[in-house]
């Protein structure tokens, strides 16, 4: 993948699905031959060139600077999450991001994950490999402790893991906030050829990561409510939490939480097994 490419592509996606009208801008008389936006109303609203936007868009290695990334993201009602991933892809660290990655979970971060039971928890990294978990994940997890531990890793389970093909109920979803997660996460470290094998090992083994990657959403889901379908437990609703340490913001710290009583009593059945 290429970064260059892949900024050409996000700004032409995010030009097309913006409405004229919605933004106040001058009905024309001639009709439009392509959605959203024009070129040229994107630089007005940015302050630059039509030309600027057209190189932009066509990919011909321009390097932005930060003012006119902030102009752009400005012009095309970029949500935050969005702006991040405009900035990365532009080789321009957002604040408070050093860049670096943690090499694996701190001792202290794998001793809160266990002393968070019997809350299901565990520590991903920014490729959703698994680094830490407690007994509680492990069990509501299907199959989770036979897969070996390369494969390890949340995406994997959901996309190629028979035995979790139908763990979520909103199987889409499900997809759609690890798929965001994930470009994101590749927009900030292009260097990381391990992430990039792993995008490509998706997009061709399944359709619907390949269908979904194709979107290019970045909004990435922090917190909600899920259905999981556990072969045992049967139906379980839980709300999901996801923490980012402070020292380690590379890192992503999920927890679950029974949303109800029923649920509950559910995951105290399976975790006494």
């Amino acid at each position: 993948m290429d970064t260059t490419q892949e900024l050409a592509a996000f700004l032409r996606s995010r030009r097309e699905r913006l409405d004229p009208e919605r933004l106040g801008l001058p009905a024309h008389r001639r009709a439009r031959r392509t959605p959203g936006l024009r070129r040229e109303e994107v630089a007005e609203l940015a302050g630059v060139s039509t030309d600027y936007v057209v190189r932009l868009e066509q990919g011909c290695g321009l390097r932005p600077s930060a003012e006119v990334l902030a102009a752009l993201a400005r012009a095309l009602r970029l949500a935050p999450g969005e702006r991040d991933y405009l900035f990365d892809l532009a080789g321009h660290r957002r604040p408070g991001t050093t860049g670096g990655l943690p090499a694996g979970a701190a001792p202290s971060l794998a001793r809160l994950v266990d002393d968070l039971s019997p809350l299901p928890a565990m520590l991903l990294n920014h490729r959703y490999d698994i680094l830490a978990w407690n007994p509680e994940m492990a069990r509501l997890l299907p199959g989770f402790e036979a897969v070996p531990p390369a494969r390890r890793n949340a995406m994997w389970l959901c996309l190629l893991h028979p035995e979790m093909r139908g763990f979520y109920a909103d199987r889409e979803q499900a997809l759609r906030d690890g798929i965001a997660h994930l470009r994101a996460a590749w927009a900030a470290h292009p260097q990381d050829r391990e992430l990039t094998e792993l995008i490509a090992e998706f997009a061709t083994q399944d359709e619907d990561f390949a269908r979904l990657w194709a979107e290019r959403e970045v909004s990435v889901n922090g917190r909600g409510r899920k259905v999981l379908r556990h072969p045992v437990a049967g139906a379980i609703i839980v709300d999901f939490e996801v923490l980012l340490p402070l020292q380690d913001p590379e890192l992503r710290l999920l927890v679950y939480r029974a949303a109800d009583e029923e649920s509950r009593a559910s995951l105290h059945r399976l975790c006494a097994r």
